[in-house]
């Protein structure tokens, strides 16, 4: 049997993907620190395959135990996020960078890593706005910066996938509103407005259901992926702030948006991203972005009564 270590497994992401590994037959073995008191994987706590750790990935001698008995290893544990880094890059940097780092080195040839990183490296492209894997990265958070060093590593390492996640939204069973499709809808069920800086930026989006999906195909396809960077993304919906303002006020009509300068983007995204890569592979997103925002309009009132955000 497949023994997976899922690093942060009881995040966002980790919260859909590893009750599917679960479904898909894996041992799975989670370690997370539940520094956000966060409860999504309590349902698979009955399954006799599923392992749950409470500890840290900065303890190399917990670490050390968990890799040596893991087949493959996904790591998700990070401070997610330029602003969430910000308010303690001293945690940030020693878990998003030292601790991959430190953990690369432990990997036997026979051991899989399966990671995300980040398309925000980017910046805001070429002269056209475009990115594809090929093109020129430039970090400007530490956030942004730590990956590229992490992602460099990473494919110098036997058998490793990065993949370039693009800004994710969705429901999870650990929520989080600071997303900023997430956020956008929430506000404009809660405030009914919202205030957008640099409103012609645009990003590429992805629902989490379609992360796993990303995830499963490299599970599925070792040779495809075997070192290995693929951006991931929806390519539909490569669009501006605006635009998505525009598309939740069609599903939520109350709602209403202002532009005005009021901030700025740390890693100034504003890109078009291409996902050919990935998707020459069999990679077909399942949930488009209006159905994934019916989906939160539905869904984000399980989540108004308390704090759901990194920062």
């Amino acid at each position: 049997m497949t023994k997976i270590l899922v690093t942060g497994g009881a995040g966002y992401i980790g919260s859909v993907l590893v009750p599917d590994l679960l479904t898909k037959g894996y041992d799975v073995t989670v370690v997370d620190n539940f520094m956000y008191k966060q409860t999504g994987l309590a349902s698979s706590i009955r399954d006799k395959r599923f392992s749950l750790v409470c500890g840290d990935v900065r303890d190399e001698s917990l670490m050390k135990t968990l890799v040596a008995k893991s087949d493959i290893i996904i790591p998700l544990a990070a401070i997610v996020g330029a602003p969430a880094c910000n308010l303690d890059p001293i945690a940030a940097h020693s878990i998003n960078k030292d601790s991959i780092l430190w953990l690369l080195k432990q990997l036997s040839p026979n051991q899989r890593i399966i990671m995300p990183t980040t398309n925000s490296a980017y910046g805001s492209g070429d002269k056209d706005n475009y990115c594809d894997e090929n093109s020129p990265l430039k970090p400007l958070s530490l956030y942004a910066r730590d990956k590229v060093v992490v992602e460099k590593a990473l494919m110098d390492s036997p058998n490793a996938t990065s993949f370039r996640l693009a800004t994710v939204f969705g429901i999870s069973q650990r929520m989080r509103l600071d997303l900023l499709v997430n956020n956008f809808v929430y506000r404009a069920l809660t405030d009914g407005f919202v205030v957008v800086f640099e409103g012609h930026f645009k990003r590429n989006y992805i629902h989490v259901l379609d992360v796993v999906q990303a995830f499963n195909l490299a599970l599925d396809h070792e040779k495809d992926f075997s070192n290995e960077i693929f951006n991931v993304g929806l390519s539909e919906a490569n669009i501006s702030k605006i635009e998505l303002c525009q598309k939740i006020q069609e599903i939520i009509p109350s709602f209403t948006f202002l532009e005005a300068p009021l901030g700025k983007d740390p890693d100034q995204r504003n890109y078009i991203v291409s996902n050919l890569k990935i998707e020459a592979l069999g990679f077909k997103p399942t949930v488009s972005l209006a159905d994934g925002l019916n989906e939160l309009q539905k869904g984000l009132i399980l989540f108004n009564h308390k704090p759901f955000s990194n920062v």
